[in-house]
């Protein structure tokens, strides 16, 4: 047996010292937990920012086609639907959909209560995934293209501002480039939806865009744009720019970012949050394991200058301690992510810890797990822990046997 391994399972194991013993027990719990936190704070930042991104996505999906305009309101100048380009797009690598749509700014009354919100108008080439669990009462909307419908969904929020049910009817008003006067139409409350997310639920009501047609005297095959759906969110960038080299010179291809740059900044700063919380639980791992070790070698010392006095060279004791803090490191990261893994996955498939809607946009927190990234946790604390145990080690092996033993 190698004669570093032995000396350091001696003095790590039932051997070990009155003080070491116990405090080898806390440096691995110490390690255990700030892996463990680590796994957690990423997998529910990373779950976090994924739902919120969902959320925006699901309405205005990952990229939008529109005319190039300076104008910055919400009403886009008309394009064709019929366009040469649809096909190419749909062609590109990662493209899952493509469909057409139209908005225009509005105000819903009802009694004597006034909500501004914006009807977007869809088509028969709507994808309805993202609201398939979002509708919590009544049904989503049938579209034609021969008739028009008077079905309109709104939202929980605009439901409970306005008292608008689902069966109600609802008026709303829209101004017009022919009429300085708004023009009124009625809809029917097909259903209600929920999403979470207040800022975009208020604004939002979903109906046939034929009305939007009708109210801008549009032609029969014109809409605001296009709205792209994509595979893969990481594939944004690229995708864009392939559109953009796709579409005509008069029209602009927006990302989702572009679309919504303030929360795309807001969810990049919970990286911040994480940072500093990888930084905190690696120093106090740190530190945890460098007064472990100093403890160690403390209460060894009359061992190691008899080492050395017997011709035990410093590399030999530099790795003694070393095989010593690495199976502190060792355990304590196998344990941090049975406990750290272990709470996410409970969490991920029960969604036992709830939060207030009103203030985080969900009801519970939100898991994602990352294998790379808790891959890179576990490395990483290995990584920076074993160099934290050089401090310790260099200063008890730099000194000569009679030292030590005075030391002591």
């Amino acid at each position: 047996m190698n004669k570093a391994f032995y000396i350091a399972k001696k003095i790590s194991g039932k051997q070990a010292g009155r003080f070491s013993g116990p405090i080898i027990k806390i440096a691995i719990a110490s390690v255990s937990i700030g892996v463990a936190v680590m796994i957690i704070a990423l997998a529910v930042i990373g779950g976090f920012q994924t739902e919120i991104r969902n959320k925006i996505i699901g309405f205005g999906s990952h990229i939008q086609i529109q005319k190039f305009d300076y104008n910055t309101s919400l009403e886009a100048l008309p394009i064709s639907s019929h366009q040469d380009f649809i096909q190419e797009i749909e062609a590109i690598d990662g493209v899952r959909h493509i469909q057409s749509f139209s908005t225009k700014a509005g105000l819903i009354k009802a009694g004597e209560e006034i909500q501004g919100v914006v009807f977007k108008g869809i088509g028969t080439d709507y994808d309805w995934s993202f609201f398939k669990d979002k509708i919590i009462s009544g049904s989503s909307l049938s579209i034609s293209d021969t008739t028009i419908s008077n079905d309109v969904i709104i939202s929980k929020s605009i439901s409970n501002l306005l008292q608008i049910y689902q069966g109600d009817e609802m008026r709303m008003f829209f101004l017009t480039n022919d009429s300085p006067q708004p023009r009124g139409r009625k809809f029917h409350v097909a259903g209600i939806y929920e999403t979470g997310l207040e800022e975009l639920d208020k604004l939002f009501v979903i109906g046939d865009m034929q009305h939007i047609r009708k109210l801008n005297s549009w032609n029969a095959d014109e809409v605001s744009g296009f709205e792209i759906i994509i595979d893969n969110f990481d594939d944004l960038e690229t995708i864009t720019t392939a559109v953009e080299d796709t579409i005509p010179y008069d029209l602009e291809a927006l990302s989702i970012k572009d679309l919504y740059p303030q929360i795309f900044d807001w969810l990049g700063l919970q990286d911040i949050n994480v940072i500093i919380i990888i930084i905190l639980m690696v120093l106090v791992s740190g530190i945890t394991m460098i007064s472990t070790l100093l403890i160690i070698i403390l209460e060894r010392t009359t061992t190691i200058g008899i080492l050395k006095s017997l011709g035990c060279n410093s590399a030999t004791i530099r790795r003694i301690f070393l095989l010593i803090a690495s199976k502190i490191i060792f355990f304590g990261i196998i344990f941090g992510n049975i406990f750290g893994l272990g709470i996410a996955l409970i969490q991920q498939h029960t969604g036992y810890f709830k939060l207030p809607q009103e203030a985080y946009y969900m009801t519970t927190v939100p898991i994602l797990i990352n294998p790379i990234e808790v891959i890179l946790v576990n490395i990483g604390t290995l990584i920076i822990c074993l160099m934290m145990m050089w401090i310790p080690v260099y200063f008890i092996t730099n000194k000569s046997s009679i030292k030590i033993i005075s030391y002591d």
